[in-house]
């Protein structure tokens, strides 16, 4: 038996005093990584998650008959909505697939009903997740700490973190092996070049979820998917591997995922202020609220790679009041999408906008 789901109240968020300071820091430091990646290209591109690897049209279907506590937000009445997925990896810069990082998935859910956040334009609602349960810092202040030092390496010395990457693989390796996982080691080159159509994405962070406080996780499920999960791609001297792969297996796969939700069932064992810490399922389940499917189809259609990687932007703080972004981290997030994304308008002269 799970306990009650704990119900939000303002008091679950503790705002530290200096969040506008660390705020105002991380846009700076951003900038380099922009400006560094806008004149080396010619083209603005954004200052995380730089390069995509898929960008997939579908539908997500919410299932009928949740329980009242499921049916929350964009999930609490039955119906269908198109989506678009983007397949990324979380550098700002477009390096060679031979570099392995996390994998990042960003969903933008249309024609979404309800109150929305302050600010969110248009009736989307984004989701951004990415292929591990837990975020590498606490607090922003520590995260900018890591921004700092990955952002004078942008854009240089490609062929040493190439060598680098294949090391820290083989760390990852040996530490996964005695049950350690490594999300610092990861991020910086660590992680295994996994086919990102096999992976399970979290949202790390904590989201309201109606009144009550809730994770977010997109997990493949058909069989076509599914076979992926343990698949490595070879990238050593295919500097888009990993687009190319999906390519070539979406344009005769079946994709669908469920799209599940955990929520808080005890703030102690599932805090809100420190993603740092995994909210463990025997204690909060994930439980399917919607499923998402994806025809074959070609996932790098120049036309849908130009209306969604090069027009849109995915923001958390894009959507409903019902799904409020909870915690030190998403509140410093918010500035730091709209920042990147102004960039990129500004010198691509291309306005970014939401799909109608």
């Amino acid at each position: 038996m799970t306990s009650a789901p704990v119900r939000y109240s303002p008091s679950v968020e503790d705002i530290r005093p200096d969040e506008k300071e660390t705020e105002a820091s991380l846009n700076e430091t951003f900038d380099t990584i922009l400006e560094t990646t806008a004149e080396d290209y010619g083209h603005a591109v954004r200052s995380v998650h730089a390069k995509a690897h898929g960008i997939l049209e579908g539908t997500l279907r919410v299932h009928d008959d949740l329980p009242p506590e499921l049916a929350q937000g964009l999930f609490a009445k039955p119906g269908q909505h198109k989506v678009y997925l983007r397949l990324s990896t979380n550098a700002g810069d477009i390096l060679p697939d031979a570099i392995s990082l996390p994998r990042g998935l960003a969903l933008k859910v249309l024609n979404v009903e309800g109150e929305r956040l302050p600010d969110a334009e248009g009736s989307t609602q984004d989701f951004v997740m990415v292929n591990g349960p837990v975020f590498q810092t606490k607090t922003a202040d520590q995260f900018l700490g890591n921004l700092k030092m990955l952002a004078k390496t942008t854009d240089r010395l490609e062929g040493t973190k190439a060598v680098m990457s294949s090391v820290l693989r083989g760390v990852n390796k040996a530490l996964e092996s005695v049950g350690i996982e490594s999300s610092k080691i990861q991020s910086l080159g660590g992680a295994p070049n996994v086919d990102p159509l096999g992976q399970t994405y979290f949202s790390v962070t904590p989201f309201r979820y109606g009144p009550y406080i809730a994770k977010f996780s997109v997990v493949p499920v058909s069989p076509d998917l599914t076979e992926l999960e343990s698949k490595e791609i070879d990238a050593s001297d295919r500097p888009n591997a990993i687009r190319e792969t999906v390519q070539a297996e979406m344009s005769e796969r079946m994709g669908v995922w469920e799209f599940r939700v955990q929520l808080c069932r005890d703030l102690e064992k599932q805090p809100v202020e420190d993603p740092t810490v995994e909210w463990k399922e025997d204690e909060a389940p994930f439980q399917t609220v919607a499923t998402i499917t994806a025809e074959p189809q070609d996932s790098w259609d120049a036309t849908r790679v130009q209306a969604v990687d090069e027009e849109m932007r995915f923001s958390i703080w894009t959507g409903l009041a019902a799904h409020q972004p909870l915690g030190n981290i998403n509140r410093a997030r918010r500035s730091a999408y709209q920042h990147s994304s102004e960039f990129r308008a500004r010198f691509n002269r291309c306005p970014i906008h939401e799909p109608a």
